[in-house]
């Protein structure tokens, strides 16, 4: 099997049945994306395909047709990406176990939405679920995303 991950190309064995979650985790050692539930209901695992966020816990790798981005893949400790540096900025992480797929999520947004409205926030972000509560932050380092790509930074 072959996949092309946060750029690379990767040649690996697995059960096409295995889901992508396992597959960039535990085959070729991306540990970004997070388990939370298994039944793509928490949004802790989400990695984009083609720029499309999808919940990796429930997808089969085999079903997998597109280049795959991770946490991992969309900015570097030199140039974060505007959403990584806004939600450093509004301190958004508490526990941080769902940052990596709120990040994605907000990621995915920001590509189609450039000035997104509190109900486009509630509309992408809405599978994404924090346990700690940091809902307004969340919201605030969005909108503060937005303006730092609309800047280009």
């Amino acid at each position: 099997m072959r996949l092309t991950v946060d750029g690379q190309s990767f040649d690996f064995e697995a059960d096409p049945d295995m889901p992508l979650l396992w597959a960039l985790r535990d085959l070729i050692g991306k540990t970004g994306p997070k388990f939370g539930c298994g039944i793509a209901a928490c949004g802790a695992c989400t990695v984009h395909i083609d720029g499309q966020p999808v919940r990796s816990c429930s997808l089969p790798v085999g079903q997998v047709s597109g280049a795959v981005t991770t946490i991992e893949g969309i900015g570097t400790a030199d140039r974060l990406h505007p959403v990584q540096q806004a939600w450093l900025e509004e301190q958004v992480a508490q526990c941080g176990y769902c940052q990596a797929g709120q990040i994605m999520s907000a990621v995915a947004l920001l590509d189609e939405v450039a000035d997104p409205s509190d109900a486009d926030i509630d509309n992408a972000m809405g599978g994404n679920l924090c346990r700690c509560g940091t809902y307004p932050k969340i919201r605030s380092a969005i909108k503060k995303a937005a303006a730092l790509k609309t800047a280009g930074l």
